[in-house]
Parts: structure tokens; sequence; C-alpha cells
């Protein structure tokens, strides 16, 4: 068994996935990419249906769950149009049994074959790679300067600056206060990519989520628990 789709009464489609790295059977819900079960060296098809079925309530709260962001995200499609900050999403079929894309003079130019629909979760996701690719040169124009210039305006010193796909936080400061930016900071409205970028500088002073922390960055940006609030109103994964 290498790749295989089964239909699971009372759960749905699901692929199961032979790994030789995997230690244990492994259950993973994701939006547009529906359940998939890894399967390591030495488990059985039958044993890793068994270990599903004994997760099934779990599963079905879940895909509750993961069917709501669906219901929440983007459906990228010809007739939809999407643009990040600099760069408008371009859909085009072609003969080729391959999915590419080009990121230039401002298009990302998405390919997809011919056989294929653009609501399949492959070609879902590919778009949102190749889109998270243009958010990445984006980022790497933008942030370090308005990091640099958030920096010289408030007196705050750091360390590097990295831009990165984080899926789970918009920022990070390190105990030697190097910066890390998540490249999805870029579909933020410009207040909250500042209250993100004075967040982490106010890292490179207090530590954790002091007292002395929430009064540093009230200082810098004011209001900062309602910043805070509406930044929680924005998903990294959720486009």
């Amino acid at each position: 068994m290498q790749l295989e789709e089964h239909e699971i009464e009372g759960i749905g489609k699901v692929t199961f996935r032979a790994s030789h790295k995997a230690r244990h059977i492994r259950i993973s819900l994701k939006p547009n990419s529906g359940i998939r079960v890894t399967v390591p060296r030495g488990a059985s098809l039958r044993e890793a249906r068994t270990f599903l079925l004994s997760k099934k309530t779990w599963v079905q709260e879940h895909l509750k769950k993961i069917k709501a962001l669906e219901r929440s995200s983007t459906l990228f499609s010809e007739d939809s149009p999407y643009r990040t900050r600099h760069h408008e999403l371009w859909l085009q079929k072609h003969q080729s049994n391959i999915l590419k894309s080009n990121i230039k003079g401002g298009l990302i130019h998405v390919y997809y074959p011919e056989n294929m629909d653009v609501t399949q979760p492959e070609v879902q996701t590919f778009i949102k790679k190749s889109i998270e690719e243009a958010l990445r040169k984006e980022a790497r124009v933008l942030l370090p300067k308005r990091v640099g210039e958030l920096a010289a305006l408030h007196g705050f010193k750091h360390q590097t600056i990295s831009i990165k796909n984080a899926k789970t936080r918009w920022g990070s400061c390190s105990f030697r206060d190097n910066i890390n930016l998540s490249l999805h900071l870029m579909r933020l409205p410009d207040h909250l990519i500042d209250y993100v970028i004075l967040h982490e500088l106010c890292h490179t002073v207090e530590k954790n989520h002091s007292h002395r922390f929430w009064k540093l960055l009230d200082q810098v940006c004011g209001n900062a628990r309602g910043l805070d609030k509406e930044l929680k109103k924005y998903r990294i994964g959720i486009f």
C-alpha cells in the first residue's frame, strides 16, 4: 500500500498513506485536504482502519470544525479575482499534466491540467502555495524596512530579521532579540502589521507578557489590547 482511498461509514472519504518514516498510525485533518491516515511500516490497512474507527467520535467533532473553516476559506477560481498587495492571481488550464506557477510582473500565474477541476483540493493547495511565494517576495521588501523604521522611532534595538512561512504565529522574538515575522503579515492591514512588529520589538525589552510588557506596548502603539483583539479576528491559515 502506497496511497489508497476508502469510504468509511460515518466519516467519509479517507486517504491511507504508507510511510517508512512514521512510527505510529497518525490521523490528520486539514481544510481542503480531507482526512489522511499515515500508516507506518509493519502496520496493515486493516489495523489503520481499526485505529481510525476507534477515534471516530474525535474525527467527527474535528470534521465539523474543518468544514466551518472550509466555508470561510477563499475558493480560488477564474471567476473570483484575488489580489495580494502587489500581485494579481491568474488561473489558466494547460495541456500538461502537472501544476506549475510563475510569479512575475505583478502576476501570480498558475497553470493546472485540463483534466482537473480548479476546485480540487490539490489545485487549491497549489494555488495557496503560489500565493505564499508572492507574499514572501512582498514581505522581504516591506517588513525589514518597517521594522527598522519603527525600531528607530521608538528606540528599540534588535538583531536579525527573518521572514518565515509561519502558520501558527504572526511573529516572535528570540531571547537574543532576533525578530521572526510570518509572510502572512502581508495579508493584514497596515496598522495591524505595525502592531505585530511593535509587539515583537517590545519583547526585546520585556521577554514575557507581563504587566510591564503591555504597558510598554500601549505606550508605543496605543490601545494595545484593542489591537490584539482585532488581530485575533484574522487566521493565518484562512485566506
